[in-house]
């Protein structure tokens, strides 16, 4: 069974191909459009945890063009907090480095909200997961900037590449929401949002 969205058109505002696949995995029907004119930034005195929800936010409204009668837009934001840094997507090398060291032998937070909007309504919601990294050998760290080039990855790491198979010990909360889309609270907030 597939879920009714009762003729409504699900756009998802981003360019992830693993937000793609992740909400493709709830059998619904959406097309993908990326146009968009929100920069990246928020202000500094945002509490660490609300940072997620103001940049999917702004992500929503600074969607290209007004949604037409009957559209639904997806935008989502994913950060990595760890003893109170905050880490977006790394970008450089040298950074991406410098975000794995810090996370080494440590647990940190991941963060990702969701933010559902039509033409006259808006709800933003977000999911946190705890994930716990074994110590990394620089040696470690290095093969997998290089080899995976994660900039674009929140932390500098993909938990279903490389180095979620050796580094990380153990997860509590969802893996999908460390992956960039928590789809359990996706589904859940677009049945409400439909009705």
């Amino acid at each position: 069974m597939t879920m009714d969205i009762k003729g409504k058109k699900i756009i998802l505002g981003s360019n992830s191909p693993r937000r793609k696949e992740l909400l493709a995995g709830l059998d619904i029907e959406f097309t993908v459009d990326t146009g968009n004119t929100f920069e990246e930034v928020y202000d500094p005195v945002t509490p660490h945890e609300r940072i997620p929800e103001v940049l999917s936010e702004g992500k929503s409204y600074g969607f290209h063009r007004p949604l037409a009668e009957g559209e639904v837009l997806i935008t989502s934001d994913t950060l990595v907090l760890c003893e109170d840094r905050v880490m977006g997507k790394p970008r450089s090398r040298e950074e991406a480095f410098d975000m794995l060291r810090f996370l080494s032998g440590k647990e940190h937070k991941v963060i990702t909200a969701i933010t559902i909007r039509d033409s006259q309504r808006c709800k933003t919601s977000s999911d946190t997961a705890i994930v716990f990294f074994k110590e990394l050998s620089d040696n470690e760290i290095e093969y997998y900037v290089d080899t995976f080039k994660p900039f674009d990855k929140a932390g500098a790491y993909g938990i279903q590449e490389w180095i979620g198979y050796i580094g990380i010990g153990k997860i509590e909360g969802s893996f999908f929401t460390i992956m960039g889309l928590p789809v359990h609270l996706v589904y859940q907030e677009l049945l409400n949002f439909i009705g």
